[in-house]
């Protein structure tokens, strides 16, 4: 009886999933009014809340261990707050951000609560504290217009956290990436992401000059090589390829984008030279197999769990998705896919994708170009992570050893990406109060333009 229960739960979830994903998509639609909008979210919280439970019903029947109903208790307070504080406090936020944020978080519980509960019931406990903090940053985006100003403290203080991280850093898995306060460990590189966004967004709005230019690219090399001695070859990937999107898109020169894939390649080929671990990702990306028993494990555990998986999973708990190393972190994605299916795994993307396109949607039509900036470079972030995580897990490339924003398991990731969420959330405000303001300024020139015909006719009278 409960293998028919999981076994049914499954394809609702796969279901309710899917539609979810569609919906996504459905209110991109020009034809959507603001009534059918607000039907489609309220839809998609509704889904939200089914899969949350039918998959939590699932991990009760087959761990048996009664924690998880408090557990979930404590996960549906958390995610219906935030629909509720954020509606409330934020009426302008975009309601789709709001409700992939919410989704994947809920992933995340319940992969991480089928994978280790200790872990599940930690980042919880972040996600909490990470959601009480940026629930302020859109109101201070939209509030504080000196933030441009501050080019060199988001430049000088991301250069200091990664030199400090390459200087005392705790290594893990060949690269420096964390160290120690009081017992929790924090990864700077996840914060200093967004701090570098800023400095580029800054620097390349106040001039693309050539010599403002060579500044601009001074810093971002210093970040970059600041990662590289640290070793964190998947974070300089990430701020190597965002630097020259913001770039391109700023100066409009495929000459500089050109130059810097040129330099990033050789760069690659040197860091291959120079760093085993990246031999080691390199040949067990290019013949796992050949090293199944060594370099290859994490990689053909991997492929085994999406293959094992098919296209509609195996059900929670009837996988071995335990058996890849580091699953709750790099390769959550595999875990994923062996257990709730590749029609799962596909929408996530998707989910994933609705994010990046809302991202590139405020960069576009955002006036200032610090803003727009903004929005592109953080979208960048986001989306590339997605492809560094999801290709390394499938084979498509190399393994970076980067986790899936807000669904593998991960403090700083988690805050980090939390944060990037809310910075989008302000952007948005902020260009509906654009949208309003040109709204009214138009009305205001068709009164005056009204008012000069009726004194025209008047005099003519």
């Amino acid at each position: 009886m409960v293998n028919i229960i999981v076994e049914a739960s499954k394809y609702l979830i796969i279901i309710f999933f899917a539609v979810y994903a569609y919906l996504c998509f459905s209110v991109f639609s020009n034809r959507k009014t603001d009534e059918d909008k607000a039907a489609i979210f309220s839809g998609q919280n509704r889904l939200m809340f089914f899969i949350h439970f039918i998959a939590n019903v699932d991990i009760l029947i087959k761990s048996e261990n009664k924690e998880i109903i408090i557990f979930y208790a404590y996960q549906v307070i958390l995610l219906a707050s935030i629909l509720i504080l954020y509606r409330f406090l934020y009426p302008k936020a975009s309601r789709l951000v709001v409700n992939n944020m919410c989704m994947l978080l809920v992933i995340s519980f319940i992969m991480l609560s089928r994978l280790s509960l200790d872990k599940a019931q930690k980042q919880f406990f972040i996600a909490v504290i990470s959601m009480i903090i940026t629930l302020f940053i859109p109101f201070f985006i939209h509030k504080i217009k000196y933030l441009k100003k501050l080019t060199w403290i988001y430049g000088i203080g991301g250069i200091f956290l990664l030199a400090a991280i390459a200087v005392a850093g705790r290594v893990s898995y060949g690269a420096k990436l964390s160290f120690s306060i009081g017992g929790i460990s924090i990864q700077p590189s996840e914060f200093v992401k967004i701090m570098f966004v800023f400095f580029v967004s800054s620097m390349l709005c106040q001039s693309t000059e050539l010599r403002h230019l060579i500044k601009t690219t001074i810093m971002a090399a210093l970040h970059v090589l600041f990662l590289v001695i640290s070793k964190d070859l998947g974070g300089a990937l990430i701020f190597f390829i965002v630097y020259l999107v913001m770039l391109y898109v700023a100066t409009k020169r495929p000459l500089y984008a050109l130059g810097g894939l040129v330099s990033g390649s050789f760069a690659a080929v040197i860091a291959y030279f120079l760093f085993r671990h990246v031999r080691v990702r390199v040949l067990a990306w290019k013949d796992p197999w050949a090293v199944m028993k060594g370099e290859g494990y994490q990689i053909t555990q991997s492929l085994f769990a999406i293959g094992t998986g098919g296209w509609f999973g195996l059900g929670l708990y009837q996988g071995l998705p335990k058996k890849i190393p580091v699953v709750e972190q790099d390769f959550i994605f595999s875990a994923i896919s062996e257990e709730l299916g590749g029609i799962f795994a596909l929408c996530l993307i998707l989910v994933c994708i609705s994010c990046f396109i809302m991202f590139l949607n405020i960069a576009l039509q955002m006036k200032e170009q610090f803003y727009k900036l903004i929005a592109l470079g953080l979208g960048t972030v986001y989306g590339f992570q997605v492809f560094l995580t999801i290709g390394g897990v499938t084979k498509f490339i190399p393994s970076t050893g980067v986790t899936l924003p807000l669904v593998s398991y991960g403090g700083s990731s988690l805050f980090s990406t939390l944060i990037i969420f809310a910075i989008i959330q302000g952007l948005y405000i902020l260009r509906q109060d654009e949208g309003e303001n040109n709204d009214r300024s138009k009305k205001e020139k068709r009164k005056v333009k009204r008012t000069k015909r009726k004194d025209e006719k008047v005099r003519k009278e």
